[in-house]
């Protein structure tokens, strides 16, 4: 644990990974009762009363306010109206936490959850902590408006969560692109998160390859107590899988066009990769990109501010020809055209 962390709390020093634990030990033990003798906790932890004692000043550094009482009858306790989690995080991973549960609205049916686990942590942040965490929730605002896509069921997540853990087989029902159904049994592996939308990693004992599964689309996971021995997934991570999958499930739809400017002027400004745009000179590079939406391309060569032709497709030199009718219309200097024949990519 490096300098500066604690339980929930300012810390100086270095403490040990056994002082930790202890002191995580005496936290609870002191939650789980009103009172607690000095022999009982050394019986308990198995300390002298000695270290006993120093636990305790360690607890109250970091904020916690342990009494003790003298005398035959006498102990330790936490204070009437405490109840703070054991927890032990430094600064970063507290400040971290706070902000990812102000985020968690990408899981449909947790949002008033995380709120009551937010209201609960900022309770036992330090002050300094409560401001850091406060002048970024102040300082962001989130885009309103209709939620972006569907959004996983958080009890669903759970079940693929613990079975991915235990390497248990699992049933469910999926729905794919076009609304078709069917069963799937799988060994899942992993979960990936993608903003608002989750996926599946997982072996389809059915199709006897390697899927994807959006998580949105998977209806009543259930277990089935059968565990399974790990595969060799065939890529780096579950998230590369994931990228593979998607890139593979686009229509490939190759964009080209020449602009007039450098090529390093062009990959800084339209923020592609260095093998997507070729150098032809000085002042002129080719651009060579698999879009998602040509619509998108379309806005993104709009807003370079660099002469440029397209080479093809032709459907999006189609989709810019109207969006320029448009902006014309809007300046007064042409006709609107309704853009009936750039349809939709």
């Amino acid at each position: 644990m490096r300098p500066g962390s604690g339980l929930i709390g300012p810390h100086t020093g270095r403490v040990s990974d056994t002082t930790s634990a202890r002191l995580l030990q005496l936290l609870s033990l002191l939650q789980a009762r009103r009172e607690w003798s000095g022999p009982e906790l050394c019986e308990r932890l198995g300390v002298s009363a000695r270290t006993v004692r120093r636990d305790v000043e360690r607890l109250r550094g970091l904020g916690y306010p342990v009494r003790a009482t003298l005398g035959a009858a006498g102990g330790y306790g936490l204070e009437a109206g405490t109840a703070m989690p054991p927890l032990l995080l430094d600064d970063e991973e507290a400040v971290a936490i706070a902000v990812g549960l102000r985020g968690a609205a990408g899981i449909e049916g947790v949002e008033e959850t995380s709120l009551r686990a937010l209201a609960k942590l900022e309770q036992v942040l330090p002050a300094r902590l409560r401001r850091r965490v406060s002048a970024l929730h102040t300082a962001t605002t989130p885009l309103t408006g209709p939620p972006a896509g569907p959004r996983a069921d958080a009890a669903a997540l759970a079940v693929l969560a613990a079975a991915c853990r235990d390497r248990e087989r699992i049933r469910f029902g999926y729905r794919d692109e076009k609304g078709s159904g069917g069963g799937r049994l799988v060994e899942p592996h992993g979960l990936v998160s993608a903003g608002r939308r989750w996926y599946l990693v997982a072996w389809d004992a059915g199709r006897e390859d390697w899927r994807t599964f959006r998580v949105d689309r998977i209806d009543d996971p259930r277990p089935t107590g059968v565990r399974c021995a790990p595969r060799a997934l065939p890529a780096a991570d579950a998230a590369a899988f994931v990228t593979a999958s998607l890139a593979r499930a686009r229509p490939l739809r190759r964009a080209v066009v020449t602009v007039h400017a450098s090529a390093a002027e062009l990959a800084d400004r339209f923020r592609v990769t260095g093998a997507e745009v070729e150098p032809v000179d000085e002042r002129t590079c080719t651009l060579r990109t698999a879009p998602d939406s040509l619509e998108w391309t379309a806005l993104r060569l709009a807003f370079l501010e660099l002469d440029f032709e397209v080479r093809e497709p032709p459907e999006l030199a189609a989709r810019l020809a109207v969006m320029g009718r448009r902006l014309l219309s809007a300046a007064g200097e042409g006709p609107a055209d309704a853009g009936g024949d750039a349809r939709r990519t």
